[in-house]
């Protein structure tokens, strides 16, 4: 193994949209893969026909390209092992299918649905396994001249796993160590289903690994039951020296309480739990995107890094590359992460406060011209660069800059209780006539004359600063008043004072 190039996949099947869980398990093999200057195959789990969602697999493709998670081959992305979707590999699994049969390893079963339920209620816990397979309906309690007529007449049936009981099953985890379990409890699993002639998941994704060279294994604690079958599936079918190593990955948690992440917990406390914005084609039910809700991607990388590993330092902003070259998988926490969504949050504000002003600003100049078409770049970077730095997304800017670009058209109740004292008006009107003298209307040319009139009028600085922000911008909120003032420029300050005079009196 040691010698053999790093090889990983992440292989979800187009059932609907990628939850974010989903999501990290993907950026873990990328990580490893990019650590150790190996491979990332994306491969499609698509032998479930009947959970299969048009548009599914190009939504998964489009989330890792916002993303940044780069894959070196598989679908859509070229290679030399594929065909990389499980439904076009049919012939190749019938090849190992027969193998197993041949071997003794496997066996033909066509008992039906309606008679393995009826088995179900006779029997508490019915699994089948050693100690009931011979009392069903199969190649091991039929004549070999039963079996063919019956296939050969165009009966349904599936090939099963022969577990052997009395063994110890070793499953070497790279998170976990070594994890034993008795065969005896592992059941005859479904291998491959005659009805649409695909294997099912457990020996499609071991032959899929074995021919396309997979070193690792890295996916959700939720695979962890299956990890001892598919041991004895890669001893059944002779491939021991290539047995992947395994790694499974804590599990993500419900922010509040106890138990799995799930799409419920985000449609209650408001935050998205899948990537991009996602529209059921079945139910036409649309789900919130993290892109969609306006956080930069590197921000959702960073916060999934650290959910379940953790680099060893009091430092939390790592670009990709940086968790790349520190990620060590065996240092991985066996318990859940719970999902800290405001932790994401204040990820989203780092990243804004990073970016540079001139990124943001085109980011929010579509929606400032949506309200102000004739708004400037110049304008939008002004803002922008006494903004940015009190909001966590872009989308937040607009409802707090708004006045910058429109004039308030009413004034805040409360604000005004406050702020608006009976002599205000005669004030403001006083400080307009200051302003009008000023022929230089830039911070340092307004703010040592206004200054020095308060000064002289005996006034508190509270007092009239508070009452000319009730009148530039309708509320108590915004950066320095010499700010807002030099960006309105004197006309529309002036204006702005006027009317606020006049409707607050």
């Amino acid at each position: 193994m040691e010698d053999r190039r790093v090889r990983v996949r992440f292989a979800p099947s187009p059932t609907g949209a990628l939850h974010i869980g989903g999501v990290r398990t993907a950026l873990y093999n990328y990580m490893f893969a990019r650590q150790h200057g190996g491979d990332l195959v994306f491969r499609i789990e698509d032998t479930d026909s009947g959970r299969f969602v048009p548009g599914a697999e190009e939504y998964i493709i489009e989330s890792f390209r916002w993303l940044g998670i780069k894959f070196d081959e598989g679908v859509s992305f070229g290679g030399s092992r594929g065909p990389y979707r499980q439904s076009e590999r049919r012939d190749i699994y019938k090849k190992y299918v027969k193998q197993l049969l041949d071997a003794g390893k496997a066996y033909i079963a066509f008992d039906t649905p309606e008679e393995l339920e009826a088995r179900r209620r006779e029997v508490q816990n019915f699994q089948y396994d050693a100690h009931t397979r011979l009392s069903m309906r199969n190649s091991l309690t039929m004549t070999e001249a039963e079996v063919a007529a019956l296939v050969g007449g165009g009966a349904q049936y599936v090939v099963r796993f022969k577990v052997e009981p009395g063994r110890e099953v070793l499953v070497d985890d790279l998170i976990r160590g070594e994890v034993r379990v008795k065969s005896d409890i592992i059941d005859d699993k479904v291998l491959y289903k005659s009805a649409d002639e695909l294997p099912t998941y457990h020996l499609a994704n071991i032959v899929d690994d074995h021919l396309m060279e997979i070193t690792h294994v890295i996916r959700g604690e939720e695979w962890l039951p299956s990890a001892p079958l598919h041991v004895l599936l890669y001893e059944a079918l002779g491939w021991t020296d290539t047995m992947p190593r395994f790694a499974h990955l804590p599990l993500l948690l419900k922010p509040e309480g106890k138990g799995k992440l799930s799409k419920r917990d985000g449609d209650r406390l408001g935050f998205p739990v899948f990537p991009l914005e996602w529209h059921d084609p079945k139910t036409g039910e649309v789900s919130a995107g993290f892109r969609e809700s306006g956080y930069f991607p590197e921000a959702v990388i960073n916060f999934l890094a650290l959910l379940g590993w953790n680099p060893g330092t009091e430092r939390e902003l790592y670009s990709l590359d940086e968790l790349c070259s520190l990620f060590d998988i065996t240092k991985c926490s066996k318990a859940g992460a719970k999902f800290d969504y405001k932790k994401c949050v204040w990820f989203n504000h780092e990243y804004m406060l990073l970016k540079s002003n001139e990124e943001v600003a085109a980011l929010f100049a579509p929606v400032v011209r949506g309200h102000v078409p004739a708004a400037t770049d110049a304008q939008v970077l002004q803002v922008v660069s006494m903004m940015k730095d009190r909001v966590s997304f872009v989308s937040e800017l607009w409802p707090l800059c708004s006045f910058f670009f429109v004039a308030p058209a009413e004034y805040d109740e409360k604000t005004r209780r406050k702020r608006w004292k009976d002599d205000s008006a005669a004030v403001m009107a006083g400080l307009a006539a200051v302003l009008e003298t000023i022929s230089d209307f830039s911070v340092a040319g307004q703010e040592a004359v206004v200054e020095q009139w308060i000064q002289d009028k005996g006034y508190k600085l509270g007092d009239v600063m508070n009452a000319w922000r009730l009148a530039l911008v309708g509320e108590g909120k915004g950066p320095g008043m010499f700010d807002i003032s030099a960006f309105l420029g004197k006309a529309e300050t002036l204006a702005r004072m006027k009317r606020a005079i006049e409707v607050l009196g």
